[in-house]
């Protein structure tokens, strides 16, 4: 009984991580897919409408932090770059180890969303320096272009694409420091890796308690299983010790009912 429920346990991890490293690929083929038509069709600031005034593809760059942020010119780049490596390598760990420990699928499913979305961003940073030239708002990035990309490694830009201005307006006159100016929600320029972390981090925010919780029933029933298993081993070994001595004083019983007859 052990031994098969060991091997069923190992064969639910195995899918488990299957399932998480396909997600991934799926993540990154569509994100990328669509980062390199955008990068490939599209000029700086060119935009078109997918529905009315809400829903616009707008083609935009970032130096690599989420929602179109910038951050500390060339060396913040590169060690934002470094930064989002070690946080890759981190997040993989601590998937490895939640899959083997054999936690909740929505709670490994938020960690695959998040690595994803690392994922995503760190290759844009990584290497679309190297693989493009440079976007303008006349002309479109050609890929691998003869004279080489327009930055080094670990220094390309982020391609952003998805606006959201649901809501839009000014603010009154009387509200401070921004009365009178334009107000736009949903503001920031953003891509499919963006929308994969923040999918992610909101699930773990929602659903910490019910992932965590029913970890602790799983690990609560493999316990229960373990001690009964556990026990029948114990209730086993105690009957076989005992037939030697019950087969020795039944032979002796016999012997003395001989002699005595």
């Amino acid at each position: 009984m052990p031994n098969i429920f060991l091997k069923f346990t190992d064969t639910l991890t195995h899918q488990t991580l299957k399932k998480s490293l396909f997600i991934i690929f799926l993540i990154l083929l569509v994100d990328q897919s669509l980062k390199f038509w955008i990068k490939t069709n599209m000029t700086i600031g060119e935009e078109f409408h997918v529905f009315g005034d809400w829903f616009i593809i707008h083609f935009t760059e970032n130096e690599g932090m989420a929602f179109g942020l910038s951050f500390g010119g060339e060396f913040g780049k590169l060690a934002l770059s470094l930064f989002r490596f070690v946080a890759i390598v981190a997040i993989g760990w601590y998937l490895n180890d939640l899959v083997k420990k054999k936690m909740p699928f929505g709670l490994i499913f938020s960690i695959t969303l998040i690595l994803a979305g690392a994922i995503g961003n760190l290759l844009d940073s990584a290497f679309y320096g190297l693989l493009f030239s440079n976007s303008s708002w006349h002309s479109v990035a050609a890929f691998i272009p003869e004279g080489g990309g327009y930055s080094s490694f670990l220094h390309g830009k982020v391609v952003d694409m998805f606006y959201f201005p649901i809501i839009q307006g000014n603010y009154p006159e009387w509200f401070p420091f921004w009365g009178g100016s334009e107000f736009i929600f949903f503001r920031p320029v953003f891509n499919i890796a963006d929308s994969s972390i923040t999918v992610g981090v909101l699930m773990l925010i929602l659903f910490q308690r019910k992932f965590f919780s029913r970890k602790h029933d799983s690990d609560d029933a493999e316990l229960e299983v373990k001690d009964e298993d556990s026990e029948e081993v114990i209730d086993q070994n105690i009957e076989d010790k005992k037939k030697p001595i019950d087969n020795g004083y039944e032979k002796q019983e016999k012997d003395n009912d001989r002699q005595t007859i």
